[in-house]
């Protein structure tokens, strides 16, 4: 029985600012969050902090940690979800698929005709000043058509409550292994918080994964494509992910000494031989791929790679040379690369954003270094962003310089207030700033987004930037389905039956399809030779810092 007497457990969140997604600024709760608003208030401080901290342990005993100021810690899960109303995430859908489309098809364009360049769409500076494209990669076409098979674009809510696109991430985007281990937490967790809420599964996330991969193999693969995932090894950060997703695929876990190369094609080192390699799911570097391309002296590429994709017959992903697409400069000229490859208009916006190579515009900047954010184009995790309002006048005198000495290497963007949700910290739930990264596959024949994606939240007070080497944290985002009442509980509740809930992609506690994430640092591929040990949770095991996704 809940005890009336006590204060509501959101006592300290009703802020009144205008940008908080679950209360409005007269306090009221905003109707998309009142059912979950509600449950959560009837647990009570004393047991909804008891789970929470039920999850952690969980986290920490499943080897899902990050390395913080040289501490092994859980990566933190906060336990009040994120909510998007269905209406909303269609247009949010709608956004990531179209930015998607327009980038693959600028990415093709630039290894091939180029007629954006001869077009006048963007300048040819930005190809030949940029460190990201791969001459070797020009001239080559990917059998199906696809350099972008994952993405993660990452979204921000303005102060008008407006998504708008905060960079683009192309090469390796990484944290769904969060998304999938969050729902699974929540809804071991917290159960009655899925009750009558139509929440859309991620769950399927694996399967498609897998499918997008198989659409990509060469002709030579036959019916069977051979996909394998390529880790960096165990001591990656983000080795945890690499291990969930090829455990959920049910594909291979290989490192580079297992694959070999013998006649421009990809072989896997197995206890019964050889084995042929069709796609690739890489997650490391451009710059550590192949030796014989790249760096000479990596020990985790594939000497003969390159040569082997090039020849038609294997198939990375994602597609080595995509980093151009991550150019934070290249970001500034997407709207006009949406109007000119498929004549529709951006669906999400960008933030605005000042090019520093262009004069004016540089001039414009230094004047109000003070006032702004400015980022490096090649940056990474938060790493090198200057939050001008934030920064000592010692701190804007030597971004000066820097800017005055590479004007092509940075942009600057106005501080954007990050919308907020209540996140549990010591005192009780209190508004923390969040933003949001949607993954999208792309098969080809369709670009399908992953319903929810990856909400990060900055837990420290004030805190802009959400990374997770910056003390950042997660939640579970949940979409809610199309025929959710916004004003209260689903018009049609939940069936009890799990099949029934996983063909309408609803989400069911009970469903024990998430059994398969259960300790993802057993290895893969029974087959594979020299089998490493198995790892423990005194590594780092997982930072969503693999790939640039820096955020205010």
């Amino acid at each position: 029985m809940v005890d009336m007497s006590a204060p509501s457990l959101f006592h300290s969140a009703r802020t009144g600012a205008s940008g908080d997604e679950m209360f409005a600024p007269d306090g009221s709760v905003r109707p998309t969050y009142q059912a979950l608003h509600d449950a959560l208030d009837g647990l009570g401080l004393e047991e909804f902090r008891a789970r929470s901290e039920s999850l952690a342990r969980s986290y920490l005993d499943q080897g899902i940690t990050f390395d913080y100021a040289g501490e092994e810690r859980p990566f933190p899960i906060d336990a009040i979800p994120r909510v998007i109303a269905a209406e909303e995430w269609r247009r949010v859908s709608a956004g990531v698929g179209q930015r998607v489309r327009a980038l693959e098809r600028f990415l093709d364009d630039l290894y091939n005709d180029q007629s954006a360049i001869s077009d006048g769409v963007i300048p040819v500076e930005l190809v030949t000043s940029s460190t990201y494209v791969v001459d070797a990669m020009r001239g080559y076409s990917p059998p199906g058509g696809v350099r972008i098979h994952v993405s993660g674009i990452d979204l921000v809510r303005d102060g008008d409550g407006e998504f708008r696109v905060l960079e683009d991430n192309v090469r390796t985007p990484s944290g769904v292994s969060y998304v999938l281990s969050n729902r699974r937490a929540m809804a071991q967790g917290f159960p009655e918080l899925f009750a009558d809420r139509p929440v859309r599964r991620v769950g399927e996330y694996p399967g498609r994964l897998l499918s997008a991969l198989q659409a990509a193999a060469p002709d030579i693969a036959g019916e069977e494509a051979t996909v394998v995932v390529l880790t960096p090894g165990r001591y990656n950060s983000a080795y945890f992910e690499h291990s969930l997703l090829a455990r959920t695929m049910g594909v291979d876990l290989v490192e580079a000494s297992d694959l070999v190369e013998r006649n421009e094609r990809i072989y896997m080192r197995t206890t019964a031989g050889l084995r042929r390699v069709d796609v690739i799911y890489k997650r490391t570097d451009d710059d550590f791929i192949d030796p014989e391309v790249f760096r000479p002296d990596s020990m985790l590429g594939v000497p003969g790679l390159v040569r082997s994709i090039l020849a038609g017959n294997v198939v990375v992903a994602n597609a080595i040379g995509n980093g151009i697409g991550d150019d934070k400069l290249t970001y500034t000229y997407v709207p006009d690369l949406i109007r000119y490859y498929l004549g529709e208009e951006p669906t999400l916006p960008n933030v605005d954003t000042w090019r520093l190579e262009d004069p004016e515009a540089r001039a414009e900047v230094l004047d109000r270094l003070d006032e702004l954010v400015v980022k490096p184009v090649d940056g990474s995790g938060g790493k090198g962003i200057v939050i001008g309002p934030a920064a000592s006048r010692a701190e804007l005198d030597a971004l000066r310089e820097r800017l005055l000495e590479d004007p092509r290497g940075w942009i600057a963007q106005p501080v954007v207030q990050l919308s907020t949700i209540p996140t549990l910290v010591e005192e009780g739930p209190e508004s923390r700033h969040v933003d949001l990264r949607p993954f999208a596959l792309n098969s080809g024949d369709d670009v399908w987004v992953l319903p929810g994606g990856l909400t990060r939240v900055a837990l420290p007070r004030g805190e802009m930037i959400v990374n997770s080497s910056r003390g950042g944290g997660s939640k579970d985002t949940w979409v809610l389905a199309a025929d959710h009442a916004a004003s209260g509980p689903a018009a049609s509740p939940v069936r009890a039956q799990s099949q029934a809930s996983l063909e309408e992609g609803i989400e069911d506690p009970t469903d024990d399809s998430y059994d398969e994430f259960e300790d993802p640092r057993e290895e893969h591929g029974a087959e594979r030779a020299d089998e490493p040990d198995p790892v423990t949770s005194a590594i780092p095991l997982i930072d969503v810092e693999e790939a640039p996704h820096d955020a205010q």
